[in-house]
C-alpha cells in the first residue's frame, strides 16, 4: 500500500458560532489536494471533546450490559428519541480508560476490574472531532454495586437493560438499535465472541 500524499491544509479564518453547549466553529481554509489544484473551503465543525465508551458483557450470563436514553438528535431525525447503546461518555480530561469506569458505574452500576483497549475511531468526521476510545470488560452479577441510572444533576434518565448477546445482534438486524458505536461493540463481540468465555 502506497503513502498517501498530504494534503496542503491552511486556515484561513475560524470564526465562533455557538458555545452554548460546547463549540461550533466555521472554519474557512484553503485546500491544495493531490491535484495540486487549492480551493477555498469553508466547514461548520462541532468540538464537544473526545470521548469513550465500553461493552460490558457477562460470559456467564451470555449477556451485555446497554442503555437506554433519550436523544433529541435522534428524536429529530424520525425516531421516538429513546437509543439503545453501550455506556459512554466524554473524557472531560480524564484517561479514557479512567472516564469509562466512571461512566460505566454512572450509568449502569457495574464496577468493572479488567478493561481491555479495543480501537478507537471518529464517528462524524465530516462534522464533529470526537474521537472515540473503544473498550471491552468482563463483568459479573457480583460487580453490580448500585443501580446506575445516570447523574440527577445532569438530569440523566438512563435504563439499565441486560441482553443476551444474540438477542442484542437480532435488535441491531431490526432496527430496535441504531447508534453506531453500539453496533461496532456488538459486531466485534460477534466476531470475538470465544476470547470473551
Amino acid at each position: 500500500m502506497t503513502h498517501p500524499v498530504r494534503p496542503e491544509v491552511t486556515i484561513v479564518e475560524k470564526k465562533l458560532l455557538s458555545d452554548n453547549w460546547y463549540f461550533l466553529h466555521k472554519v474557512s481554509f484553503d485546500y491544495t489536494g493531490r491535484n495540486g489544484k487549492t480551493s477555498r473551503l469553508d466547514r461548520e465543525v462541532y468540538d464537544r471533546g473526545n470521548g469513550a465508551t465500553i461493552l460490558l458483557y457477562d460470559p456467564k450470563r451470555d449477556l451485555v450490559v446497554l442503555v437506554r436514553q433519550f436523544r433529541m438528535p435522534a428524536y429529530m431525525n424520525e425516531t421516538d428519541g429513546l437509543l439503545i447503546e453501550t455506556p459512554a461518555g466524554l473524557l472531560d480530561g480524564e484517561h479514557p480508560e479512567e472516564a469509562i469506569r466512571r461512566e460505566a458505574i454512572e450509568e449502569t452500576g457495574y464496577q468493572v476490574r479488567d478493561v481491555r483497549f479495543l480501537f478507537k475511531c471518529f464517528m462524524s468526521p465530516g462534522a464533529v472531532t470526537e474521537l472515540i476510545h473503544f473498550y471491552v470488560a468482563l463483568i459479573d452479577v457480583e460487580d453490580r454495586i448500585s443501580d446506575g441510572g445516570g447523574l440527577e444533576e445532569e438530569n440523566e434518565d438512563i435504563e439499565v437493560l441486560e441482553v443476551p448477546l444474540s438477542q442484542a445482534l437480532i435488535m441491531v438486524e431490526s432496527g430496535e438499535i441504531l447508534d453506531g458505536k453500539t453496533i461496532m461493540l456488538l459486531q466485534w463481540a460477534l466476531l470475538n465472541r470465544e476470547k470473551l468465555r
